[in-house]
């Protein structure tokens, strides 16, 4: 079991996401970056659908009462074994009683904290992945007890590591494809698309990301049709807004682009005042 002595700013559990369930509105949800998630998963010998926290700018400081073993991948928060600093991407041993805390942000936005076995958390059509109104609670509180499995086997540290690309928490490039309405906008407004340089504004959440820089908008609202995390949504009022895990099934906004996964993990890992360029 592991007891959450303090949240942080945004912690969830989430795994990879609802899969099966938008014909009934459901929302994805699931890691912000996936990549990272999964790394953590990988290192550590688990499936890499096996639920991980999902820290957003501020570390959870939490006490483990079994003994396992943890990795954190994703964002720099200066993580901590009783004060001990620890390294990312690492297998490391966690014995009964130990603290894990984190410290200073210095790089990308959302960590990711895999546990041996997954967290065994409260399970809803399919995922463990946190949701209003689909999971008791969205995030973790205060004083939150996590299950772990109490049985598994320590394997021991491992010396090997992983090298990870840190062009991947820095480049400004998001990848994308054309989408549904694409080609709807006039040469000019296309064009627009791949040459400005767009700044992510405020307001962005697990549900969505907006740009601060409006798009002419000619065009009209569409019939409401199917939408993913990754839809770029242009709005009446030449908003662009960026989709993410937790966005709505559908959506009555042209679709003018649509993210490729690994963008979306990128996106994710970026503050407000980020800048991004679009690429085809």
């Amino acid at each position: 079991m592991v007891k959450v002595l303090a949240p942080g700013l945004y912690s969830s559990i989430q795994d990879l996401g609802r899969i099966g369930f938008q014909k009934y509105g459901v929302p994805y949800s699931g890691a912000m970056d996936v990549y990272s998630a999964a790394l953590a998963n990988h290192i550590l010998g688990n499936n890499e659908n096996d639920a991980v926290i999902e820290m957003t700018m501020t570390g959870a400081k939490l006490q483990f009462n079994s003994q396992t073993c943890v990795c954190i991948s994703g964002a720099a928060m200066s993580p901590r074994i009783n004060n001990n600093t620890i390294k990312h991407n690492k297998n490391i041993k966690i014995n009964v009683g130990d603290v894990l805390s984190f410290g200073k942000l210095s790089k990308g936005f959302r960590c990711y904290l895999a546990v041996s076995g997954g967290f065994k958390t409260e399970e809803v059509m399919g995922s463990r992945s946190m949701y209003l109104g689909v999971t008791d609670q969205f995030k973790l509180y205060k004083n939150d007890t996590l299950l772990i499995n109490e049985n598994n086997s320590y394997t021991g540290i491992k010396n090997a590591s992983v090298k990870v690309n840190n062009r991947y928490f820095t480049t400004k490039e998001i990848d994308v494809f054309k989408g549904p309405e694409f080609e709807f906008l006039s040469e000019n407004e296309q064009a627009f698309l791949f040459k400005k340089e767009f700044t992510i504004s405020k307001d962005n959440n697990r549900m969505a990301y907006q740009l601060s820089e409006p798009l002419e908008n000619s065009l009209k609202p569409i019939i409401t049709s199917a939408v993913l995390p990754g839809t770029v949504q242009l709005t009446p009022s030449g908003k662009l807004i960026i989709l993410m895990r937790d966005c709505q099934t559908t959506g009555g906004y042209p679709r003018v682009l649509q993210l490729k996964e690994s963008a979306i993990n990128i996106l994710a890992q970026k503050f407000t005042g980020g800048l991004i360029n679009f690429k085809l």
